[in-house]
């Protein structure tokens, strides 16, 4: 494969630790970044279905092994980011658009309830495909339609009830990655930046905003917080290599600047591990985990 759309290159052997909030992760055999649709249904329509394929966006909630991602990695960042009202109560917002900013714009519309999403560390797209929440609501709480795309470049609408919606997942439509939803929201003249500024400072005295983390690691139980189960276990400050487990929060796990991926997914299994042990209770990661432990072939284009 030789592809190239404008300016938008298919890399070959590009290092996802670049890529992902915990700055780690060794190559991706390939690695695209498309700046319009259209390049996109191009590039799928090129790639061969035998070829893995994995979507990432600002790279928060993902722990990419130091041994790589063998297949193709598309980064959705330069996918244009609109915002579009469509009446008075429905609003459209492409997947490559940050949270705070959809949490922002709701509130200059006076639109609500939106300004959770302030609280969401990622992309739209990333927060649909996990049902990210913050503060007490979540993202499909009030999604009425998505567009998709499948990797043989085909589009499609679809409505929210053709997907099932659980605590920190979704399913359905499988093999199709959204590229905007449309969220139903109501007047909220009580709405305001100082709502926005209140949840992001609440934020940042309770998180460790400003380090290498990749937000919340594990769900949290039913009737349960994971930070408390992971604090009352003695967790706090436990370490592998260069990573440890916030001081500030017990469910971010922070690299302090060397750590490797195997460092972090150590001690994710080590909090696993001793949180069951004390507790009786097993966290399940919120984290996704891709790639292998060791580096292997790179494709070529004969292999593509």
């Amino acid at each position: 494969m030789n592809f190239c759309a404008g300016v938008a290159e298919l890399q070959h052997n590009e290092p996802m630790s670049g890529h992902t909030s915990w700055r780690v992760g060794g190559p991706a055999d390939l690695f695209f970044k498309p700046e319009s649709v259209e390049s996109l249904q191009n590039f799928l329509n090129e790639l061969s279905v035998e070829t893995p394929l994995h979507w990432v966006g600002l790279g928060s909630n993902l722990l990419v092994r130091d041994g790589g991602v063998r297949g193709a990695v598309i980064c959705t960042l330069k996918l244009p980011a609109g915002i579009s009202r469509i009446n008075s109560t429905e609003v459209e917002v492409c997947a490559g658009t940050p949270c705070a900013i959809f949490a922002r714009q709701c509130v200059r519309w006076r639109l609500g309830p939106a300004v959770f999403f302030a609280g969401i560390p990622g992309t739209i797209g990333g927060a649909l495909a996990m049902n990210a929440g913050a503060f007490g609501s979540e993202t499909w709480d009030h999604v009425e339609r998505v567009d998709t795309i499948d990797r043989s470049g085909e589009r499609r609408s679809r409505t929210a009830k053709e997907f099932e919606v659980g605590y920190r997942s979704i399913n359905g439509a499988p093999q199709e990655w959204f590229l905007s939803a449309t969220f139903s929201l109501g007047p909220d003249e009580a709405a305001s930046m100082g709502d926005v500024k209140r949840l992001l400072r609440k934020r940042g005295a309770t998180q460790p905003l400003g380090k290498l983390s990749c937000g919340s690691v594990f769900r949290n139980p039913p009737g349960q917080f994971a930070a408390q189960l992971i604090e009352q276990a003695g967790l706090k400050g436990a370490t592998s290599g260069d990573a440890i487990v916030s001081d500030k929060h017990a469910n971010f796990i922070i690299n302090r600047g060397s750590a490797t991926a195997a460092d972090i997914e150590s001690l994710i299994g080590l909090v696993r591990d001793s949180v069951a042990e004390f507790s009786g209770t097993t966290l399940e990661p919120e984290v996704r985990i891709i790639g292998e432990l060791s580096v292997g072939p790179v494709l070529g284009d004969e292999g593509e």
